[in-house]
């Protein structure tokens, strides 16, 4: 291979390199702080999910799931992952 055909992937690198740092490496730190806000997930959480519904978890079961109550005797089953935000944390019981 000459220098002249080396220099013709150069600019193929550039645009992987701007690519992977401005779209792929931002994307994985959202999913990753996405996937640690959804396993600190615990009863008395008040979320908003992807569909807009605002409600205060009951209950976090298996399988992903979550049981949320949005109004007084409500309670829907929701997918962890379809939880968008975490409005108001409870703070974990204390031991004494």
């Amino acid at each position: 291979m000459d220098t002249s055909a080396i220099a013709q992937f150069v600019p193929l690198i550039l645009i992987f390199a701007i690519m992977y740092f401005l779209l792929i490496r931002p994307q994985q730190k959202k999913l990753k702080d996405h996937q640690k806000m959804v396993a600190a997930l615990r009863r008395g959480d008040q979320i908003v999910t992807q569909g807009g519904l605002i409600g205060k978890v009951v209950k976090v079961k298996e399988n992903n799931e979550v049981e949320v109550e949005l109004a007084e005797g409500v309670k829907v089953r929701v997918v962890q992952s379809t939880i968008a935000q975490v409005l108001s944390k409870t703070e974990p019981a204390a031991n004494s």
